[in-house]
């Protein structure tokens, strides 16, 4: 039975992978149709029926659908739940947009003119369904700080405060005749880019013009600061082979693998199978960089020093694994993750089974040796003990919950079969 980690990997990537790139190429459509219908004069579907104001409307809006999807499927690449729901949203969105912005590109060397909507149509809709039927591969959650959430608030609430304003006070500004003209003024006085065609008439337009300014300003550069730091905080530490402040504050109650040996690749699958967060510690920069570029948290540094482990979080982690090659390496960062951490769960892989008591001592809760499991399953196996290959089977195909259930299982056997041999044992030394 194969490893369950490797079959979901298997079967989540193509369809996640396919999804992702075919809600890009709507994005890429969209905005490409957007651009296209607001330059071409002719609909081929909805000519009679469509005003063209609506159809530049629907052009300059499709545009901006086809940006947001592309955020969209950025997200759908990082797994968020969010990022699902705003692409089911988006989606009829822009098959909506096509079939009402129907026009034709003129091919110019043959000169046939061809719909441009089409192929958005058709991949909106036929992508729908594929999406709506992957809600279980996005599970990821995201969410705003309390300082992003004050100045997205901020923003909001400065382009709401210049709206409302300027319309109420029209008649100081003579080129304001309608909320829109009202939002469009004061969207480009915050953002400063001030083109000069609306201007207040009056002082009293000119002091709320400059109350605009400086909130609007400052709101502006609130958001921008908190909204777009993390990720470019982010960007430059994954360049320099580094994991952001913003990133680390972000792990909790999760898993710290302290160094890089042959049983932490399926410990990564186990721990992304059952949705836990983690983060590995190891000193090798390549290794580090190769697990980073597979989008896992990855800290640059050796797990005996109290730093790395302190920047991880290991105070506020709920457990370590400790599975290199070398046990040396291991006991030191048991010992450190223990003296920084008492309550924490530490457990730990041995490679030579006579160090199982040493790394015990230097502070792992329990101890494994895979090598020794091993061999016993194999001598057992080959000593002609089905059930061994059975119990092997059972505990690589199933999950942890099933593997505490099989070991109870297996103890209660043993239980039954220590008292039947002391009932026979007892019948023996009666007769």
């Amino acid at each position: 039975m194969p490893f369950p980690g490797r079959q979901c990997d298997m079967v989540w990537r193509p369809r996640t992978r396919t999804t992702v790139w075919l809600v890009t190429v709507v994005a890429a459509l969209s905005f490409a149709v957007g651009v296209i219908n607001i330059a071409s004069q002719e609909l081929v579907l909805l000519g009679v029926y469509v005003p063209e104001s609506v159809q530049r409307l629907a052009g300059f809006t499709g545009a901006l659908t086809g940006f947001l999807m592309l955020l969209s499927a950025y997200g759908l690449r990082k797994r968020l739940r969010a990022a699902w729901y705003s692409t089911l949203v988006l989606l009829p969105v822009t098959a909506l947009q096509g079939f009402v912005q129907a026009g034709v590109l003129t091919l110019p060397l043959v000169g046939v003119p061809v719909p441009t909507s089409t192929p958005l149509i058709a991949l909106s809709l036929v992508s729908i369904p594929l999406v709506a039927a992957g809600r279980d591969q996005y599970t990821n959650s995201w969410s705003l700080s309390t300082a992003q959430m004050a100045a997205l608030a901020a923003l909001v609430g400065a382009q709401i405060y210049g709206t409302v304003g300027t319309y109420a006070l029209r008649e100081h500004f003579p080129a304001v005749n309608t909320a829109l003209d009202a939002f469009y003024f004061t969207l480009v006085t915050a953002s400063t880019v001030g083109y000069g065609d609306i201007t207040a008439a009056t002082q009293i337009g000119q002091l709320f013009s400059m109350s605009v300014l400086v909130l609007g300003v400052a709101s502006f550069g609130a958001a921008a600061g908190t909204l777009l730091g993390p990720a470019l905080e982010a960007r430059f530490a994954a360049a320099l082979g580094q994991v952001s402040e913003a990133q680390l504050n972000m792990l909790d109650n999760h898993i710290i693998v302290m160094g890089y040996g042959e049983l932490t690749e399926p410990i990564l699958e186990e721990l992304t199978t059952a949705d836990s967060s983690y983060i590995v510690v190891t000193p090798d920069t390549d290794r580090a960089s190769s697990l980073r570029s597979r989008d896992v948290t990855v800290l640059t540094g050796d797990p005996s020093d109290e730093q790395p482990l302190l920047d991880a979080g290991i105070e506020r982690a709920a457990g370590a694994l400790a599975a290199t090659n070398n046990d040396a390496e291991d006991a030191l960062a048991i010992l450190t993750a223990r003296e920084l951490n008492p309550d924490i769960r530490i457990v730990a892989a041995a490679t030579d089974r006579q160090n199982i008591d040493k790394l015990r001592r230097a502070g792992a809760d329990a101890v494994i040796s895979p090598a020794l499991i091993g061999g016993h399953l194999l001598v057992q196996s080959a000593l002609g003990r089905a059930e061994v290959e059975s119990v092997a089977d059972r505990i690589l195909g199933t999950s942890g919950a099933d593997v505490e259930e099989i070991a109870e299982d297996k103890s209660q056997s043993d239980t039954d079969e220590s008292r039947s041999a002391d009932s026979r044992s007892d019948t023996d030394g009666d007769q």
